[in-house]
């Protein structure tokens, strides 16, 4: 484990350097105690906000640029208005792809964030055409003083009593030690070529709360998620996922996701991009879920084909769509948990997961 990192209310501690936050949070997670994570609605990007029982704020991801600010202002409705904060105190990018860093500037010139991390910046990216441009925003935004992931990094949170850490579990394409119980579900990899974007290198977090713990993979694609969990299960199963990539094929290995066993999904993926097939049979395989939610309808699949209407966020295509978010919340003590989509849909409840002692 390289270092082991402290975030509490805005102050933050990294390898012996302590850095003030430039911005106060209005606490929304001290009325209540609970940890809760907004999936902002960009339309096939990610962008997902939490708020932790001590009000601290971490967002993971930004959406698409451009689109006269579609993304960005879906982003500052739910951080201003839905989950009340003043800022961010913490903007995590899982990897160097438009949809998942496209706003981190363009945020900070609305609000303030206190820290930025990433995986350590590319001197290029062969993908992007536009990342000379783009990247050169970024670090002007965070002031060239963006903090680096690496897996095996840890962070403890102040969360009001409950246990509350989270760990990078991957990070440009290198994965934790593969210990733990042997995975059951290893021989569900079968290895694929080579994935040489930058998808392979995202940076994946495991939250912990209590006995309450959350995956998100960012884009992280099959190989690297077989070595993450193959031949051993070093993660555990968990109670929520973020199903990966958007729910594309080229991620969601079996292998992990029947290992992580999750009780509840949320699909970030947009009318046509994500959602695919082959991974809602993956999911619908999985022995433990009950349900999975997904921001958008897939248009181009069946309705049987994919989660029931009442668990789906938008149903419009792009240009009628009103960019509904999807909440889950889980209680102080971390037993049980709350998934509703937008502000007024219905509010369905889950236990937690015993974890063993």
């Amino acid at each position: 484990m390289r270092n082991h990192l402290r975030l509490a209310a805005c102050s933050l501690a990294i390898a012996g350097l302590s850095v003030v936050c430039a911005t106060r949070t209005a606490r929304a997670g001290e009325q209540d105690g609970r940890l809760d994570f907004y999936f902002i609605d960009v339309e096939g990007g990610a962008a997902t906000l939490i708020v932790t029982p001590a009000g601290e704020s971490i967002l993971i991801d930004s959406g698409y640029p451009d689109n006269n600010g579609r993304d960005r202002d879906r982003i500052l409705d739910v951080v201003r208005n839905v989950a009340q904060l003043e800022g961010i105190g913490h903007a995590i990018v899982s990897h160097w792809h438009v949809d998942h860093y496209g706003n981190h500037a363009a945020l900070a010139a609305e609000i303030p964030i206190g820290t930025f991390w990433d995986r350590g910046i590319p001197d290029a990216l062969e993908e992007d055409k536009d990342f000379e441009t783009r990247i050169a925003d970024y670090r002007a935004a965070s002031q060239n003083g963006s903090q680096t992931l690496r897996a095996g990094d840890t962070f403890a949170l102040d969360a009001k009593g409950t246990p509350l850490s989270i760990r990078v579990v991957t990070a440009s394409r290198e994965v934790i030690p593969n210990t733990g119980p042997p995975n059951p579900h290893a021989d569900k990899h079968e290895p694929q070529p080579e994935d040489r974007s930058d998808n392979a290198a995202s940076v994946s977090l495991l939250v912990t709360f209590g006995d309450f713990k959350y995956l998100c993979c960012g884009d992280l694609t099959w190989n690297i998620e077989a070595d993450l969990v193959t031949p051993n299960n070093p993660l555990g199963t968990v109670d929520l996922f973020m199903v990966t990539h958007h729910g594309l094929p080229s991620s969601n290995n079996p292998s992990l996701v029947h290992a992580i066993d999750p009780t509840v999904a949320v699909m970030c993926n947009g009318p046509t991009k994500g959602g695919h097939e082959q991974t809602i049979a993956t999911l619908r395989g999985v022995k433990s879920l009950k349900n999975w939610y997904q921001l958008h309808r897939n248009v181009n699949l069946a309705d049987d084909a994919q989660a029931p209407a009442a668990f789906i966020a938008n149903s419009e295509p792009t240009a009628n769509c009103e960019g509904v978010w999807i909440k889950a919340s889980v209680a102080a003590d971390g037993a049980s948990y709350t998934v509703q989509i937008g502000a007024d849909g219905q509010t369905r409840t889950y236990q937690t997961k015993k974890k063993a002692s």
